[in-house]
């Protein structure tokens, strides 16, 4: 029976909320779906600065934490009217907004705490809502994230060899789909954390224009510097960029400290102009990018979403670094750049309706399969 879903996904880039309405029937493994609308509500600027805030570990009074929740809230109802004005969703899929996130280490269980008052939405709403997807794989021994690799193999198809799906929102994660034929067709779907996308690239642009600028608006601001190769390639030493998946992150790794210190070791190695910083830690992100594939399993194509798909100089960056591979966006096939995950987490919502065990031990590296997301009724 077919159902629409509202789909809705805030970022660790923090900049707002994306939605989008879909229509789902079939066989929940390999679903059919329906693009209705999609539509992106904006963080007010004050509302984004405590998040990123935060996200670096800024602590906050309990009642200052409620307030952000409230907030955090009543912009997914926003967006929720911007994408579903005629109110046709009968189900609501909400990642809510990531404050913290904390990986698995040695014998302890991660956490990750996605902010969102699911109750008073789903009221406000007068709709159910799945939210808090990452809290079962995390009980399950998993990383938690990434979490839209599952549906990348639901919703794009395979071809003739390995394909690949990169997201570049704060974090760059990467899918990994095998190919519709030959030996490596039964293979596992995999995917992971690269590290940095915009996160760093945003926070210098707000930083060198005195926060008159939120982010190098279609990368001119790069494509004006020089590439810094030498240090970039001792970056790409440090311990995240070693680790073999399953492996995630965020700005509690890549945030302000994070760059503090790069910034200090591009002036001790001569870097004056801005521009040059800018373009060296764009070139770093589609480093890690291209990196771990030349480690872990080269794609014959690389479908990128998320905001930073409209850099071009982090585009020109990707090309030239994986060499051998079709770098285009996934708009292509017909998903906006900021569609993609708010279409994942429509279908995790209506998976976990469907009681379908949507959980990916070969990405996550879970212990089992099992059910993702709790479901809240008003």
């Amino acid at each position: 029976m077919a159902m629409a879903v509202l789909g809705l996904m805030s970022g660790t880039s923090a900049d707002g909320v994306d939605g989008v309405l879909v229509k789902f029937f079939g066989k929940p493994q390999k679903p059919n779906w329906q693009l209705l609308n999609s539509a992106h509500y904006p963080y007010p600027g004050e509302l984004q600065n405590r998040l990123i805030a935060v996200g670096q570990g800024e602590s906050l009074p309990a009642s200052a934490w409620l307030e952000l929740e409230a907030e955090i809230t009543r912009a997914q109802v926003e967006c929720v009217r911007l994408t579903d004005p005629e109110g046709k969703a009968q189900l609501v899929g909400c990642h809510g907004q990531t404050l913290w996130h904390q990986p698995p280490q040695a014998d302890k269980l991660g956490t990750s705490w996605q902010s969102l008052n699911a109750a008073a939405l789903a009221e406000i709403l007068q709709k159910p809502v799945v939210f808090n997807f990452r809290a079962a794989d995390l009980a399950r021994g998993g990383q938690g994230a990434p979490l839209v690799p599952v549906t990348d193999q639901a919703l794009l198809p395979a071809i003739g060899g390995w394909r690949a799906v990169l997201n570049l929102g704060g974090i760059a994660n990467i899918t990994l789909l095998p190919p519709s034929m030959g030996p490596d067709r039964a293979m596992a779907v995999l995917g992971w954390d690269c590290g940095p996308a915009n996160s760093l690239i945003d926070l210098a642009v707000q930083r060198f224009s005195d926060g008159s600028r939120r982010y190098d608006v279609g990368g001119s601001w790069a494509l004006q510097g020089q590439v810094k190769e030498d240090l970039l390639q001792s970056w790409l030493k440090e311990t995240y960029f070693q680790k073999p998946p399953p492996k995630s992150t965020g700005r509690e790794l890549f945030g302000r400290p994070y760059l503090d210190q790069k910034l200090k070791e591009l002036q001790q190695a001569g870097v004056e102009l801005e521009a040059d910083a800018i373009a060296t830690l764009t070139a770093f992100s589609a480093a890690a990018v291209a990196g771990d594939l030349k480690k872990h399993l080269k794609p014959i194509e690389l479908l990128v979403s998320g905001g930073g798909c409209r850099n071009q100089a982090l585009m020109n960056e990707l090309q030239k670094r994986c060499h051998g591979t079709w770098v285009r966006p996934l708009v292509d096939l017909g998903i906006a750049d900021q569609e993609r995950e708010a279409l994942a987490f429509a279908l995790l919502g209506w998976w976990q309706l469907q009681g379908f065990r949507a959980g990916m031990p070969s990405v996550t590296g879970a212990k089992r399969r099992g059910l993702l997301g709790q479901l809240v009724r008003p």
